[in-house]
């Protein structure tokens, strides 16, 4: 995996963390993982097809999910339920759109499938291939972490 690919997504995860939430974020050590990512108590899949393929996926725990969309909205949340899992999967869909513009830039036309959300902490997420770019992110709101799997288009 090329960091050109993995770039966009930081770049634009700062933006929009930035723009929305009026938050910087930092990233930590990127490590390439193998086999399963191992989910949080909420994740946002994202697919990609085009120029590359593969899978995006944020995973927030549960005090990060709920500081992010309490800054979204304006509101507290006790519960990661419906209204929380949606502002989450907004999240992604705008930092992978945004993302996927600066690959284009790049000369990677891709688009992006809608988000799935996938609730319950100790998951773990199988993906189309075993290894992937595990980026650990810390905000004001709390960590959370976004894997990239995404290879050319053979």
């Amino acid at each position: 995996m090329k960091a050109e690919y993995i770039n966009p997504f930081l770049a634009a995860t700062q933006d929009v963390f930035k723009q929305m939430l009026g938050m910087d974020i930092e990233k930590r050590k990127i490590e390439l993982r193998e086999d399963f990512v191992d989910g949080q108590d909420a994740n946002v899949l994202i697919g990609v097809i085009g120029a590359l393929q593969g899978s995006v996926v944020y995973c927030f725990p549960k005090s990060t999910a709920l500081a992010i969309v309490k800054s979204m909205a304006g509101m507290e949340f006790a519960e990661i339920d419906t209204l929380v899992a949606s502002a989450l999967g907004e999240i992604g869909n705008i930092i992978s759109g945004n993302a996927l513009s600066r690959l284009a830039q790049a000369n990677y036309h891709c688009d992006i499938a809608p988000p799935q959300i996938i609730l319950g902490g100790n998951k773990s997420i199988s993906m189309a291939s075993s290894k992937y770019l595990f980026i650990p992110i810390t905000c004001q709101a709390g960590d959370m972490a976004i894997s990239v799997m995404l290879r050319e288009k053979a």
